[in-house]
């Protein structure tokens, strides 16, 4: 934070002779103080969720807060140095980025397992080395925690060397816990007393979250309405036939929902009334050429702020499946319909780390992912979803 901050006051006032002591000068310290501590802060926070890349995410977060606090900047009419404030911001940005891919990413994570039924198949982890512990008065080389079956029955020996463990500040994490946030995916075999309880959502950020999710929705249409109006025209020019491609899917608590859509596909097949038709698949023949380059970067969605503004989705949310397809996955995949206690939304775990899929297999995983984020329900996890949504949508990723 020094070196942003200040390489580019000294530069600017010893080199370039300007005064560095402008109301314009203060306040441009104070936003990119503020945006590297909340940006790395929330980077922190994020962190602990599964499957990330420090140096990237590191990036994205930092992008994002500079950009939040140059908005600010701009509505409220305040002084700034716009050399400054970027220079602040590449800086900040090269260097958090070279410490966690160099330093940070290269460091593998080493866990301990205490031998147990359940904890002989362990899946294979990218950065994840399973250090199997063979007896309890064995020392062993240092780890970064313990993985153990807390449910099964160990010997007096095992239990009084876990115990030490956690003494010794070795965090214990129980083998089906430590799973889940190592792949981020919650897996329900059976029902059980704590299993509704864990997939129950906070209540009070769900209703935060919901006006939340209806004030951006506002805001992003009308920043984006002269982008939607363009893609509007494009369309109309591109293929005959609407604009907008509506279509019946399941939402919150299993209601029936009409969700609007930039029309990507030849408007004769746009039916969604069969299984068959709600399916969209790799090189479909019925989307159009500017369908494809929305689907690419995900900009078909953007019509769902629509329904974000009316209360019927979420910004983040489990994707709403089409009416068709959602009857076929209740009957064919267990628990299925435990993933409508919140609202849909138009990104989620799942789209980021799966992209599309409909073949039953695929969509189980989806579900674990689903039931993933409907336990972790919580802002930290929303943030983390929108910086990898931003990933997704620059690269293409996972588009039908």
């Amino acid at each position: 934070m020094t070196l942003a901050v200040c390489i580019p006051i000294l530069v600017r006032g010893l080199l370039d002779g300007v005064d560095v002591t402008t109301p314009n000068q203060y306040n441009t310290v104070i936003a990119t103080t503020l945006a590297i501590i909340i940006g790395y802060w929330s980077f922190k926070k994020i962190h602990v969720f599964p499957g990330i890349m420090s140096g990237g995410y590191i990036a994205t977060s930092l992008t994002l807060w500079f950009s939040v606090l140059t908005a600010i900047f701009l509505f409220l009419r305040l002084e700034y140095t716009t050399i400054q404030l970027l220079a602040g911001y590449t800086i900040s940005v090269l260097y958090f980025t070279t410490i966690h891919l160099y330093f940070v990413n290269r460091r593998g994570i080493v866990l301990g397992v205490v031998p147990s039924e359940a904890t002989e198949r362990l899946p294979s982890i990218r950065r994840i080395k399973w250090a199997q512990l063979v007896r309890p008065d064995v020392e062993n080389a240092p780890l970064n925690g313990v993985v153990v079956d807390l449910r099964a029955s160990h010997s007096d020996e095992w239990r009084n060397r876990i115990a030490q463990f956690a003494l010794e500040g070795v965090p214990v994490y129980h083998v089906k816990d430590a799973i889940e946030n190592l792949i981020g995916q919650v897996e329900i075999e059976h029902l059980s007393e704590n299993t509704l309880g864990s997939l129950n959502p906070n209540d009070i950020y769900l209703v935060v979250k919901g006006i939340a999710d209806r004030i951006a929705a506002l805001i992003c249409l009308v920043a984006f309405a002269p982008l939607l109006t363009l893609i509007a025209v494009a369309i109309r020019l591109d293929s005959p036939g609407p604009v907008l491609f509506r279509q019946q899917r399941v939402g919150f608590r299993k209601r029936v929902f009409t969700v609007h859509k930039f029309r990507t596909m030849k408007h004769e097949d746009d039916s969604a009334r069969c299984r068959l038709n709600a399916i969209t698949r790799d090189n479909d023949p019925r989307i159009t050429r500017m369908g494809a380059m929305l689907r690419k970067y995900r900009l078909d969605e953007l019509p769902q702020l629509i329904d974000v503004c009316r209360g019927q989705m979420s910004l983040i949310g489990p994707r709403p499946e089409a009416l068709a397809l959602a009857e076929w996955y209740e009957k064919e995949i267990p628990f299925y319909h435990y993933r409508h206690i919140i609202k849909p939304g138009i990104t989620g775990w799942a789209q980021v780390n799966q992209g599309h899929v409909y073949e039953v297999p695929e969509v189980t995983r989806k579900l674990h992912l689903d039931f993933y984020y409907v336990k972790n329900f919580s802002f930290w996890l929303d943030v983390y979803i929108v910086l990898k949504t931003l990933r997704v949508m620059t690269r293409g990723h996972g588009a039908k």
